[in-house]
């Protein structure tokens, strides 16, 4: 009887030492990563935190990048902004950028960086605004649906796919772009990226969510490719 608790106390001391030691692994900083932008105004950029790591274990499954699929958001003034390829903003509200941070992201995007919107229902209009102040000589403009982004992995022939309703309009894609490079994506009337939750937090069927996660995964790839 001593043998076996001695045995079962043992076991259980490799489990945590085994499990802290996977927690203390560093991360592969060639991993690919998704960060969060966050930004002042009053928009909940913070809301479903699940989308980033769902889509990102999507991709990891079904391409052959090499993603860490967790969640992360950053902001403007960190020095860790020009270490993440990859920023996703979303919300429902109002967003405001300090000249500083117009300035900060103006400069990550002119230097190879992409910057993915997705409007959760009411960002349309400060989005809008505050992406005239990065690129004041540009207009949003909406890709043809023969653009490659949408048939890079996955074939999108009518573009944007409409994953909640919102105002019942077309669900539009629109672009900036630095020296031909398509730098911002703006998906409008669509919303794919509320698919990209948990099942539970939005109750979206599962083609649903599955066209949505595919749709992701090509704006993934476009980024990294293009």
């Amino acid at each position: 009887m001593v043998r076996r608790l001695f045995m079962i106390r043992f076991l259980l001391a490799a489990l945590w030492c085994s499990m802290v030691v996977a927690e203390a692994q560093p991360r592969v900083e060639s991993q690919f990563r998704i960060a969060r932008l966050k930004y002042s105004g009053g928009g909940d950029w913070y809301n479903d935190p699940s989308e980033e790591e769902n889509l990102l274990k999507f991709v990891r499954q079904n391409t052959s990048i090499d993603c860490d699929p967790r969640y992360e958001f950053v902001d403007l003034s960190s020095d860790k902004l020009f270490s993440y390829p990859f920023l996703y903003i979303t919300g429902h509200g109002n967003i405001n950028l300090s000249d500083y941070e117009v300035q900060r992201l103006r400069a990550y995007l002119m230097q190879g960086g992409f910057l993915y919107a997705d409007d959760d229902y009411g960002m349309d209009k400060a989005f809008r605004r505050e992406m005239k102040k990065v690129f004041p000589d540009q207009e949003l403009t909406e890709l043809p649906f023969s653009y490659g982004l949408y048939n890079c992995k996955y074939h999108f022939p009518n573009g944007v796919p409409k994953t909640h309703k919102h105002d019942g309009k077309p669900p539009q894609g629109f672009g900036l772009f630095t020296k031909g490079r398509l730098a911002v994506y703006y998906t409008y009337e669509s919303n794919p990226s509320d698919a990209w939750a948990d099942p539970e937090i939005h109750g979206d069927p599962e083609p649903v969510r599955q066209e949505a996660l595919r749709f992701g995964t090509n704006i993934v790839v476009w980024s990294l490719t293009h």
